[in-house]
């Protein structure tokens, strides 16, 4: 092992190490976690996790954003990042350090080398990585996404005060299944005996309340036990909304006049209660400014007429097209889409296009990408108009750019890699825009 070895070096070496990129058990990665002493004490005066299918991140960002504005010190681990590694690792609102990143490499390396080698994945090498750092900083809080799946994701190492779980839907079914309870059943693994549990969805799978009963888990779902309302106000358009919920002692609270965050409000109410429930005493007015102020890449996000969204799946291409119907209509939408084969494209097409006028289908690279003609042969089989056929992301990016009018919006969806390119080409053309963060390199775990 070199000392010399870059970050860049590092993400190459793990990701070529271990036979499969996706192996999921807890056996090797908890022998290397108990020799880096990660068992030995908590990572954090109080660790949240965040599992489910869609929804985990925009859960993330509020609660960083809510612990923030209550001064608390706070780490984030999520995956996938879209642009730069050290997204995935978060530290008071910043993203980790290419120094901080390799030490963590290096104390997972000499880890798992000693006294048998343990062979880990690319995921499983920087959770351990993310939890070494998080551990040496010992924050207030640490907010931790579960990955792909639940009782068998390397995150689920951890055991965490508190365990959310936002939805439930298919995706990753090579790995997952297709069966709703068992994907439910695999998600509520990562719930603890006598420990919170925050379901954050009114439509989860039963499977989730048999795992929580049979824990002993204390279950607070949204609409039973804690609730979002939109406030209505006939003279203007009031984006307002109210919490109701309880805090770890069962005493009701109630926030009123909630600024919409812009995300998904069953979520930011899911974060409201795993922060009354984590011994934190939240204050109104912080809870509004963190709530005016929090943002997350590549959902809902807006680049000038231009809206990014990483939905790739049907639960979330039908909520982005929810929010897309409440917006005023521009004179044409444009969908440029790119997808990998192993998600329901079909589903996804048929939920976007009441919203879409007209398309743009790209290839994604890589041995599970979709190329672009036999995306917009399924798009015709649809019935939609496909206005052309790109190589990558961003050279669809390109071709539209020269021919949007003002008034026309483009939406970039399908998949974290789709946004991920037509961000880079983004910050590529304005690299004036301090806003953006630029980097080449991404993963999709």
């Amino acid at each position: 092992m070199s000392d010399s070895m870059t970050l860049a070096e590092w993400l190459a070496k793990i990701e070529h190490e271990h036979p499969v990129s996706i192996d999921l058990g807890l056996d090797r990665v908890a022998e290397v976690a108990r020799r880096m002493g990660l068992s030995d004490a908590p990572l954090a005066e109080r660790v949240i996790s965040v599992a489910g299918t869609n929804g985990k991140g925009s859960t993330v960002a509020m609660l960083e954003a809510l612990a923030r504005a209550h001064s608390l010190s706070v780490a984030t681990y999520t995956s996938p990042h879209l642009l730069r590694y050290n997204e995935r690792l978060r530290l008071d609102g910043v993203e980790a350090s290419d120094e901080l990143l390799v030490e963590g490499f290096e104390r997972v390396e000499e880890a798992r080398l000693a006294p048998e080698p343990i062979s880990l994945t690319y995921f499983e090498v920087g959770t351990l990585a993310a939890f070494w750092a998080i551990a040496e900083r010992h924050p207030q809080l640490a907010v931790l996404e579960i990955g792909l799946g639940g009782r068998l994701d390397a995150v689920n190492v951890i055991d965490a005060d508190v365990a959310i779980i936002t939805t439930i839907a298919q995706d990753h079914a090579a790995f997952l299944g297709t069966d709703i309870e068992v994907i439910g059943r695999e998600k509520a693994g990562v719930l603890r005996t006598a420990r919170p549990a925050i379901l954050g969805s009114r439509e989860l799978p039963n499977s989730v309340y048999r795992v929580a009963l049979a824990l002993g888990a204390g279950i607070h779902a949204l609409g039973s036990d804690f609730s979002r309302t939109r406030h209505v106000d006939s003279q203007k358009d009031d984006k307002r909304w109210c919490w109701e919920g309880r805090d770890g002692e069962g005493n009701p609270l109630r926030f009123e006049r909630l600024p919409d965050p812009g995300l998904p409000l069953d979520n930011a109410a899911t974060a409201l209660q795993a922060l009354a429930l984590s011994n934190i005493e939240l204050d109104i007015e912080a809870c509004r400014r963190a709530f005016s102020a929090v943002s997350l890449p590549g959902r809902m996000q807006w680049l000038g007429n231009w809206c990014l969204d990483v939905a790739h799946n049907p639960q979330a291409a039908h909520y982005l097209a929810e929010r897309l119907a409440d917006r005023s209509c521009p004179s044409r939408r444009i969908a440029l889409l790119g997808m990998l084969n192993d998600k329901e494209a079909d589903a996804v097409v048929d939920a976007l296009a009441p919203q879409v006028d007209a398309w743009v289908a790209v290839s994604l690279a890589g041995e599970r990408g979709r190329d672009a003609e036999s995306l917009a042969a399924l798009l015709e089989r649809h019935e939609q108009t496909v206005l052309h056929r790109a190589a990558s992301p961003r050279a669809g990016a390109e071709w539209l750019l020269d021919r949007l009018a003002e008034d026309e919006e483009v939406l970039v969806c399908g998949s974290f890699f789709t946004v991920a390119d037509v961000l880079g080409w983004y910050d590529a053309r304005n690299p004036q825009d301090e806003s953006r963060s630029a980097s080449t390199a991404r993963r999709k775990t």
